[in-house]
């Protein structure tokens, strides 16, 4: 059960990819975060109970609720609709996007061969999930679309943690729910403040730019 998770959480990438709608974007991360959510109720006879809680609060309240909420509030106060005009086309991401996920599985089937205490499935997929997080962020101009990216390299390190550790500290995650907050505020204000002084939401806006 847990890997056929797994599997629908590298998935929901290649969706991405597969899409131009930016709210398409944002219920890929609402589902990324329930997902990850199935895969502690799986973990939770070998996790201590205040690393469930917790855990559980991070995936089911914070990255299925809360953050998609906020995101869907700033999307639709600025009518963003798609993400048309990518540096590389659809197409040829997608493709990339599917050579990448080929890449992890290669990793998953190597590291089951070498490392027994690796969860190889695990570590194959998050690879995937930060590669391609990051190949979207330079392929792509939205400034919004470069905010979501990042959620979803922050999920694919979120996985990479699980395949890595049987239990992941309490105030590691503390410090790493932070950073997501606080990361997701100065973007989204500074995308706010772009979008007020250019009428603009891509990247090149930022070539513009002076001290």
């Amino acid at each position: 059960m847990t890997n056929i998770l797994i599997i629908l959480f590298g998935l929901t990438m290649l969706h991405v990819f597969s899409t131009t709608r930016i709210e398409a974007y944002i219920k890929t991360l609402t589902l990324q975060g329930f997902l990850l959510f199935l895969m502690i109720l799986l973990e939770i006879k070998k996790l201590l109970l205040i690393n469930f809680i917790y855990l559980g609060i991070e995936t089911l309240i914070f990255k299925t609720i809360i953050i998609p909420i906020f995101l869907f509030n700033v999307v639709r106060k600025n009518e963003i609709k798609r993400e048309v005009e990518p540096y590389i086309s659809h197409l040829y991401s997608l493709i990339i996007a599917s050579l990448i996920f080929v890449f992890g599985f290669v990793i998953s089937l190597w590291l089951l061969k070498i490392e027994n205490e690796i969860k190889h499935l695990y570590f194959g997929i998050s690879i995937s999930m930060i590669i391609s997080g990051l190949f979207l962020i330079i392929t792509r101009k939205k400034i919004i679309t470069h905010i979501l990216c990042y959620m979803m390299i922050e999920n694919g390190i979120f996985l990479l943690s699980l395949s890595i550790a049987k239990e992941m500290p309490l105030l590691v995650n503390l410090g790493i729910l932070l950073d997501i907050f606080v990361g997701i505020y100065l973007f989204l204000l500074f995308f706010n403040k772009i979008q007020t002084a250019y009428d603009q939401d891509h990247i090149d806006v930022l070539t513009g730019l002076k001290d």
